[in-house]
């Protein structure tokens, strides 16, 4: 070894090899193939970690890789067939997913459920217990927990409330499935019995359902419909009023020919810093903008409003150009277009006989120094959303240039004033006794943001209710005596059922029994104690509108009690649940899409 090498060699860097071992030692031999000539050799770490890992590998038949800082690491052939779990132990594995999903809904079901707090990647904080919320802003990776985060959407999508319900009752069938897996059944059995329970319950649903016709003029009806969602939530504390809120707002866009309701039609606005008690709804439009100067009036009334998706500024070619100004001359007659340019669109706003002009898009101080100087109120950069809205109330027409500006396509409201919160600059503009009554705006006040966006949320379920029982006027009672009476029910078809369907039967009847016992134990009740009282008293007096109560350790009567659900809804419930508890039972495997081993070898 020359001296040039001999002075690149350190203690940190480089070790040295004895080969005083057997001489069948594959790594010596590795080791010494480089340098045969001696009986001592000096490599680097590097090297000589390299060729002990390449001597691993091949004495255990291993494949081997090296990142990029040089460190080895194996793969192992057949590794994840090794892992993969398939036939009914990957079922249990599937079931064990979805039930811990489940579980952790379970605490937030009913009046007395308990809120969870979620902490997004980047700080922002979350308090809610809507189960549709809670899964969207999980880190789920697990497929079937995936499954379960689905369902909650779709229940969300499709009734606007139960989206916690709905996965505490998945996971409750899953569960009772897995006790029948362990007695031999074979999982399709399991799976079609539960369709046909899913039914029996459907059924029983609509038998023992009550109809309120002409629901319109029923309004009682629908406010304590609405109070029993927004119970769960953090707006019980003024139940009654953001229920009617919400029933007004309804019944003010509801078609009820077609029985439809557009929610588009329906625009919640949320401000921080207020209480719950300050929210209210406005039968129009609120603009979360204020007028674009300080010194123009804080009213308009009667007002006339010219509705413009074109720019409050002089027009620009359509190609590059390129403005050369080399004289002070030359710069004061482009201000005096510019001017002059301002001054011709007002005239063509002022002709028209409008008196506020409403501007997706913005315009300079020089514009809007000149709208006020000639009495003209004024609002830019106001949303596509929000400037429809306007059109739609006020019956105006939204105008994409200065030159179509006619006094028919102007919009007309009773008056559009300003409000103000606080001691804060933040301004709103409300746009009131419009001739369209179907646009309302609901303005929602509380402490912080996170309360205001969780009324939100609350509010929403409750339009969505409304909405449900415009669509289907029937209703069954809450706090579980539905599915107390459905269990029952089940309970007696099983009886009748030769096949290995009456197993399933009762399995589905638990499983709905799942859903008392979870208020029970949330109320701080005893859950057997008072889910055997309930069924006593159903069976006893054969009334199926006796349920959990929420502060009372007695059988309560959700008649008396006024807690009323929607049936559109329960059964929704009842399917989505099945639906995905059965295509549950029915996955035995779980592959990737990019596995090529899952294809069997052709010989």
């Amino acid at each position: 070894m020359n001296d040039k090498t001999s002075n690149n060699i350190t203690e940190s860097s480089h070790i040295t090899v004895s080969i005083e071992v057997e001489p069948d030692d594959q790594i010596v031999r590795s080791l010494l193939s480089l340098r045969p000539e001696v009986n001592s050799i000096i490599v680097s770490k590097a090297e000589f970690l390299q060729n002990m890992a390449k001597s691993i590998a091949t004495a255990n038949n291993l494949q081997i890789m090296f990142d990029e800082f040089g460190h080895p690491f194996f793969l192992f052939k057949d590794q994840a067939k090794k892992k993969r779990l398939v036939g009914i132990e990957a079922i249990k594995s599937h079931i064990l997913a979805a039930r811990a999903v489940a579980s952790i809904l379970r605490s937030s079901i009913g009046p007395c459920g308990m809120d969870k707090i979620l902490v997004s990647p980047d700080g922002d904080l979350t308090a809610t217990n809507d189960g549709a919320t809670i899964l969207e802003k999980m880190d789920v990776g697990h497929p079937i927990a995936k499954l379960m985060v689905e369902l909650s959407k779709s229940q969300d999508e499709e009734t606007g409330d139960g989206t916690t319900g709905v996965v505490v009752l998945s996971g409750a069938l899953l569960q009772q499935a897995e006790f029948l897996l362990e007695r031999g059944i074979h999982p399709v059995k399991i799976a079609d019995g539960f369709d046909q329970a899913s039914q029996i319950v459907c059924r029983h649903l609509d038998s023992i359902s009550e109809k309120y016709p002409a629901v319109s003029d029923n309004k009682e009806l629908l406010i304590q419909t609405a109070m029993t969602t927004l119970n769960s939530k953090i707006a019980s504390r003024c139940v009654r009023q953001l229920a009617e809120i919400a029933v007004d707002a309804v019944l003010s866009v509801a078609n009820f020919e077609t029985k439809d309701v557009n929610f588009e039609m329906i625009k919640i606005v949320t401000k921080p810093g207020g209480s719950l008690e300050d929210s209210m709804l406005v039968k129009g439009v609120i603009i979360d903008k204020d007028f674009s100067h300080d010194q123009m009036k804080r009213e308009v009334k009667d007002a006339k409003i010219a509705i413009l998706t074109c720019p409050f500024e002089p027009p620009k070619p359509k190609t590059k150009a390129k403005f050369e100004i080399s004289t002070v001359e030359d710069y004061q007659k482009l201000f005096e277009y510019e001017q002059a340019t301002f001054v011709e669109m007002i005239n063509e706003v002022k002709k028209c006989g409008a008196n506020l002009v409403c501007c997706q898009w913005g315009f300079d101080d020089e514009a809007n120094h000149l709208l006020m100087m000639h009495g003209l109120n004024a609002v830019r950069w106001v949303g596509g959303s929000e400037i429809e809205l306007v059109a739609i109330a006020t019956n105006g027409r939204i105008v994409p240039r200065f030159s179509e500006l006619t006094p028919e396509k102007l919009g007309r409201a009773g008056i559009v004033r300003s409000l103000k919160f606080g001691t804060t600059d933040a301004s709103m503009l409300a746009v009131e006794n419009c001739p369209d009554r179907r646009v309302v705006t609901i303005l929602l006040r509380g402490a912080t943001e996170l309360i205001v966006d969780e009324v939100k949320r609350s509010l929403h379920d409750a339009l969505c209710v409304v909405r449900n029982l415009i669509k289907d006027d029937r209703i069954v009672y809450g706090g579980g005596s539905a599915e107390i009476s459905c269990a029952l029910k089940l309970c007696s078809e099983a009886e009748k059922a030769e096949g290995l369907e009456q197993y399933s039967f009762r399995a589905f009847s638990q499983a709905l029994e799942d859903i008392p016992l979870a208020l029970a134990e949330n109320a701080g009740l005893l859950p057997m104690q008072t889910l055997a009282d309930l069924k006593a008293v159903h069976v006893r007096e054969n009334k199926p509108h006796f349920g959990v109560p929420s502060l009372a350790n007695s059988v309560g009567d959700m008649k008396a009690e006024k807690v009323f659900e929607t049936l559109i809804g329960k059964k929704q419930q009842v399917m989505l649940a099945t639906q995905v508890a059965r295509m549950i039972l029915r996955i035995d495997d779980v592959r990737s899409m990019s596995d090529n081993s899952s294809y069997p070898e052709i010989e």
